[in-house]
């Protein structure tokens, strides 16, 4: 009767319920997977997420669909900005010339980009010394700890040596003007492994744009700009978070490549998104 009364047949009927039926259950299985992923990768970004949700199942959702769906949810994420200066230029150690700008990059290992990051916890100041490589986006090196002193940068950077895979490579190391990264301490392990040493020059962000990035992603998606209760506690999350990286969380410059798939190969081209600043990838 009431088919009859709104100009439906009794199969449009069925048909549309048997199709929200399907829709219903997509719904809850993108949020389930979704939830699923979040909690390894929790502030990871919508596009990325629809790759990995696609990636990893047959609910071939949308993008625009996603949104919808995260956006009703409550799913969404909101940005946060923080920003705490922890470099520290003025001081009378030679500084070096700038190798990467205008670099072109064609393979792993042929630019490595470091930078420290503040990390806030309740047993005071922590530090997170990062060394990325620019071409694979991959964490090569880390050292969390409460300091910024350049034997715990060097550890870091000790890591990073470690996990070099392409050792006969040509490799440029680039970072600010920071104490750290113009001691002798540090110098001469990156001249007694025949790494050049590039530097920023003018204090402009965009001059290491590749680490700043990766900065962001660590504490926006990853939660390492919250507050921790101890070193320790921001140390363990760090470890986490950074394995979950590398292996896990896809890049938009590389492809949809995770940085530990996009340092295995050199034949992926890196895509660049802002083209003002045509010597930097977008992560």
């Amino acid at each position: 009767m009431f088919c009859e009364l709104f100009g439906f047949s009794k199969q449009a009927y069925y048909k549309h319920q048997t199709s929200k039926k399907v829709s219903d259950l997509k719904r809850l299985d993108t949020k389930k997977l979704a939830l699923v992923l979040r909690k390894q990768m929790p502030r990871l970004g919508t596009r990325k997420l629809q790759y990995l949700l696609n990636l990893r199942s047959d609910i071939n959702i949308g993008r625009d669909k996603l949104f919808s769906i995260l956006r009703e949810e409550g799913l969404l994420i909101n940005r946060k900005r923080k920003y705490t200066v922890t470099t520290n230029s003025k001081h009378w150690l030679r500084k070096h010339p700038n190798l990467a700008k205008g670099i072109c990059l064609k393979r792993p290992e042929q630019l490595w980009v470091a930078d420290i990051t503040y990390i806030d916890t309740l047993d005071g100041n922590a530090y997170l010394h990062l060394i990325t490589d620019a071409y694979s986006k991959k964490i090569m090196g880390y050292e969390l700890c409460d300091n910024m002193e350049a034997s715990s940068t060097l550890k870091a950077l000790e890591m990073a040596l470690n996990k070099r895979k392409y050792k006969t490579s040509e490799l440029i190391h680039h970072s600010d003007r920071g104490l750290q990264y113009c001691s002798k301490l540090y110098t001469d392990r990156l001249k007694e492994n025949n790494i050049f040493i590039s530097m920023t020059e003018n204090g402009d962000p965009y001059e290491n744009a590749i680490a700043e990035r990766v900065n962001g992603i660590l504490k926006d998606e990853f939660s390492l700009s919250d507050k921790f209760e101890s070193i320790m506690q921001a140390k363990k999350l760090a470890r986490q978070s950074i394995e979950i990286y590398n292996k896990l969380r896809p890049h938009l410059s590389c492809s949809m490549l995770t940085p530990t798939q996009m340092h295995q190969q050199d034949k992926v081209k890196l895509t660049s998104f802002k083209k003002k600043f045509r010597h930097l990838e977008n992560t």
